[in-house]
């Protein structure tokens, strides 16, 4: 729950007055997104474009292009896309990291029609090749970041991809640079372009790690990029003069979309950077005169550990927005570095549910008033622990949890733009995450895998996950498709993967359970894992067992593997701990009790 001290009368109605205030500021930009609108996502930044041509819109590693440049640059994009014979609702992967261009790959596409599909560029292997092929993509853009990456898994792919590069090309590439080159900076044209194209097609796709196997292609409307974007320029209250710090990956709803959105449909600026670093950030921050940035949890408690720095009381910034901050690092972030507001929110890609903290307890990651019950359309429904799934009383119907009672946060499932549900490319994914009949006959309600406790106040504040997910590095990380890896490796006879707590790391450190036979290398086994898993998935710990518990109808207990945790003296069996650049090694109890204490980073 939440940290803050009781409140008296007046401190109430200030708390009530900005949460009503924000509220209404989000919904005023969004009410008018409407699915079968022909104004798209595209639309909206080209508006912002004709009212901000001249100011910086985008600053990355020493360069600035304005609005009107950044437009130009999409323009680029839409013909080359067309010089290649697409067409509407056709697909290009996008396959690199942060950097200038990136926005306005999607951003080009888009305005004739094309899909983007955004690959996490830290993917490799298996789950690289994985989403290219669900992804249906006929082209491919990579730099010199990613390139290689691509290439290895050429012979895993269901059909040729053009590879199309910003570096010099290497065997099999093409020259991208080059090609953009010839491409006209104007407008393509709109109604022969996208003129029949409406707000409800699929702009994008993202993909996501749902509670079981590889990743998921989560359909992105320009409907709900609208969303994303409209309303955290809402929600924020971006001006023109503000500058926005993004070190979020792009390829995330909330580094690329609602944080690009939240300043560019304002006419503010972003300072957009490859990647987060701890040590650099406030020297970032202050040099470049931001006055907003965008963060998830884990980057708070990464700032918090940090020795304490000379810039870090020393900028312009009025607000920090974002997502998962937990409540025992809400308090240091704020007093120590001299945060004036913090906005968190929730939301998932793939669903219809979302909520801001406008002014609330810490903790707290969104609200459901009583009186606003008919406009917003989340709730959250008893969870039976035993079906993994909302419970159903006497009469078939599930119940809506109390104040103070934890429950799973679900969406109500309607045709407005906030409360559709376009699920994943995946048909009986998206039809997975859907609860029928749940407080009356034929309504269907979207199951965000996500456990909440709501106050009397109506705070929401986030409990955990559902299933076999953890989140670790900000990222989910799906336990089977690490396992899948895991059995790969000689020797590995079975595994189980799960998340455990690891001290005061944010999230939760993947953890295998293994049982082996003689063939069995630890080496062997780092090797696979640095080849075939993204940095966030690969387990962090390991424990060699001589077998694994199971139930009565043969499912592994995990929970009692959990309860153990990673600590030597519980539990059976040697535990390793993966070190940078040595592989796994063993755990000791000296070495356990430093991690606990926070002297050795994971």
């Amino acid at each position: 729950m939440g940290v803050d001290a009781p409140l008296n009368l007046k401190a109430r109605i200030k708390r009530e007055w900005r949460f009503l205030s924000g509220i209404r500021r989000t919904l005023k930009r969004i009410d008018s997104i409407r699915a079968d609108s022909s104004n798209l996502a595209c639309d909206d930044l080209e508006a912002a474009v004709d009212k901000f041509r001249d100011r910086p819109a985008i600053s990355f590693e020493g360069k600035t292009i304005t609005f009107g440049e950044l437009d130009a640059l999409a323009n680029r994009y839409a013909h080359w896309a067309k010089a290649q014979g697409l067409t509407r609702g056709q697909t290009v992967a996008l396959f690199m990291p942060n950097r200038l261009e990136y926005m306005a790959v999607w951003y080009g596409l888009t305005k004739i029609g094309v899909i983007c599909a955004l690959i996490n560029n830290q993917l490799t292997g298996t789950g690289l090749a994985h989403c290219l092929n669900i992804s249906n993509a006929l082209h491919c853009l990579v730099d010199g970041d990613t390139a290689d990456a691509l290439i290895a898994v050429g012979a895993d792919l269901t059909r040729h991809i053009h590879v199309w590069t910003h570096s010099a090309p290497g065997a099999g590439q093409r020259d991208l640079a080059n090609a953009l080159k010839s491409c006209s900076t104007l407008r393509p044209d709109r109604v022969g372009s996208r003129g029949q194209l409406r707000a409800q097609d699929i702009a994008l796709l993202i993909f996501t790690s749902g509670t079981t196997g590889l990743p998921k292609a989560a359909k992105v409307t320009h409907m709900r990029v609208q969303l994303y974007m409209r309303g955290f320029a809402g929600a924020t209250d971006a001006r023109a003069n503000d500058r926005l710090y993004n070190v979020l990956p792009l390829y995330h709803a909330t580094g690329g979309l609602c944080a690009m959105g939240a300043a560019l449909l304002n006419g503010a600026s972003v300072v957009l950077k490859r990647k987060f670093s701890a040590s650099h950030f406030w020297d970032d921050v202050v040099d470049e005169r931001c006055t907003m940035f965008v963060y998830i949890g884990e980057l708070g408690r990464y700032l918090v550990n940090q020795p304490p720095q000379e810039n870090e009381r020393g900028h312009r910034l009025r607000l920090a927005f974002g997502n998962g901050l937990a409540a025992d690092v809400w308090r240091q972030f704020v007093d120590r570095f001299g945060i004036p507001e913090v906005l968190e929110f929730y939301g998932a890609t793939e669903g219809n549910v979302s909520m801001f903290n406008f002014g609330g307890p810490l903790g707290a990651c969104g609200r459901l008033p009583n009186y606003m019950r008919k406009r917003l359309n989340f709730r959250l429904a008893v969870f039976d622990e035993e079906t993994q799934s909302p419970l159903r009383g006497t009469t078939g119907r599930c119940l809506e949890a109390q104040p103070g009672q934890i429950g799973e946060c679900i969406g109500r499932i309607g045709v407005d733009a906030r409360s559709s549900y376009t699920g994943y490319a995946d048909k009986a994914a998206s039809e997975r995450k859907i609860a029928h009949d749940v407080f009356e006959k034929g309504d269907a309600w979207f199951r965000t895998g996500d456990l909440m406790r709501m106050d009397s106040d109506g705070w929401l504040y986030f409990i955990d996950r559902v299933g076999d997910t953890f989140r670790w590095k900000g990222e989910n990380v799906a336990t089977s498709e690490v396992s899948a890896c895991l059995l790969q490796v000689a020797g590995v006879l079975e595994a189980t993967v799960y998340g455990v707590k690891a001290g005061q790391h944010e999230g939760r450190a993947g953890m295998a359970a293994l049982v082996v036979d003689p063939r069995f290398d630890i080496a062997t086994l780092a090797a696979a894992v640095e080849a075939n898993l993204p940095p966030y998935a690969q387990p962090v710990f390991l424990r060699i067992l001589p077998r694994l518990s199971t139930t009565g109808t043969f499912k592994v207990r995990k929970q009692d593997l959990v309860a153990e945790g990673f600590e030597p003296a519980r539990g059976r069996g040697p535990i390793y701990y993966k070190r940078l650049a040595k592989g796994y090694v063993k755990l000791t109890k000296a070495t356990y009790e430093k991690l606990i204490a926070g002297a050795i980073r994971l």
